[in-house]
């Protein structure tokens, strides 16, 4: 077997090899860097992925040498465009060692039979950090602490008419994968009023079989009945832009919106009417349009709003696991078949590595 792995300046080619190893200790490793100078850079890199797909920007020479007669392609970030895979004609696995799909070209893989698999990395830190975020926003933690560090004592907020406690509030969430549920679980267990959510992937009977305390509603039905949204979907093209005026619209005037996942997914404009008018309580996010936020940026003027520096799936062992973690998703999808990490496997056919 002959498996590539294209490391880069935070996952490095050695962690990948050696998830590479585990996968075939006899394998052929060709290792390969998606060389950024510095972090910063390889952020902007990133970002561009994220908006403009794998064809935003270019993959070494080198791969390209090598994957011709590749078996698996591991990586990290760096892109896997739709010419990459057609030059991988022995290809029979493409995995990536993060949550978002934007630098790979999941349909050009369909199209070849190959399995694309992913791992969150970061899910229990982002879960964690949702509920924190809510906490922080509805009980004006931040603010607090903001106010006393600069001498106030601060006791009022905009949201001190309907300040409450989660056992009184209803989550909502939109989107219920990995993180999600995880979101769902310890929303329960803190004893939040209600969880429900809406996610066009999953019924009610599978939920239950879960033993997951979380009932379905349609969109409508979420925005309007919950004190708390959180925001946990993927940006894909169907996705973009898809929470705007109408659904920020139906929320309740004390309800609080919470973004984690990924900014793209919020029409900002509509969301920074809605607060500058107060026809929601608030909102927590810890993602944004640009990275890193501009000093100007109307969000910061405004204070009935908790920021975060897209910290919410920072923890120091996330990255440094991430390949092991997906070298142990691939050996489950090829001893088993099936995996919830394989992105397009309902859309591939039978083929996979025995």
């Amino acid at each position: 077997m002959k498996i590539i792995v294209i490391g880069d300046i935070v996952v490095p080619c050695e962690l990948l090899a050696e998830a590479a190893r585990s996968l075939d200790a006899n394998a052929q490793i060709v290792a390969v860097e998606w060389v950024c100078s510095s972090r910063q850079e390889f952020q902007r890199r990133a970002q561009h992925l994220e908006r403009s797909g794998p064809d935003a920007e270019q993959v070494p020479h080198a791969v390209f040498e090598a994957i011709a007669d590749a078996d698996v392609l591991l990586t990290h970030f760096c892109p896997v465009p739709a010419d990459l895979i057609a030059a991988g004609t022995r290809l029979r696995l493409i995995g990536t060692c993060r949550g978002g799909m934007e630098h790979i070209d999941v349909a050009a893989a369909t199209s070849q039979d190959i399995p694309v698999i992913h791992c969150i990395r970061n899910a229990e830190a982002t879960s964690d950090f949702a509920i924190g975020l809510m906490l922080c926003e509805t009980r004006n933690i931040a603010r607090g602490h903001a106010a006393l560090k600069a001498g106030e004592w601060r006791k009022d907020y905009v949201n001190s008419g309907y300040t409450t406690s989660l056992s009184e509030m209803t989550l909502g969430l939109v989107g219920l994968g990995h993180i999600g549920s995880l979101v769902a679980r310890k929303a329960v267990g803190l004893g939040m009023r209600r969880v429900i959510a809406c996610d066009p992937y999953l019924d009610q009977a599978r939920l239950d079989a879960q033993g997951l305390d979380v009932k379905l509603l349609s969109e409508r039905e979420l925005f309007a009945g919950a004190d708390i949204v959180s925001l946990h979907l993927r940006l894909t093209p169907e996705t973009d832009g898809c929470i705007g005026a109408q659904q920020i619209g139906l929320m309740k005037s004390t309800a609080y919106l919470v973004n984690t996942s990924r900014a793209g997914v919020l029409d900002k404009a509509a969301l920074i009417a809605a607060l500058v008018e107060h026809r929601i309580g608030g909102c927590a996010l810890d993602v944004f349009w640009d990275e890193p936020l501009a000093p100007d940026d109307p969000i910061l003027a405004l204070d009935n709003v908790t920021v975060t520096p897209h910290n919410a799936g920072n923890v120091v062992d996330a990255l440094p696991k991430s390949p092991i973690l997906l070298a142990k998703k691939i050996q489950q999808y090829w001893q088993t078949g099936t995996s919830d990490m394989v992105v397009n496997l309902e859309q591939i056919g039978s083929k996979r590595t025995d």
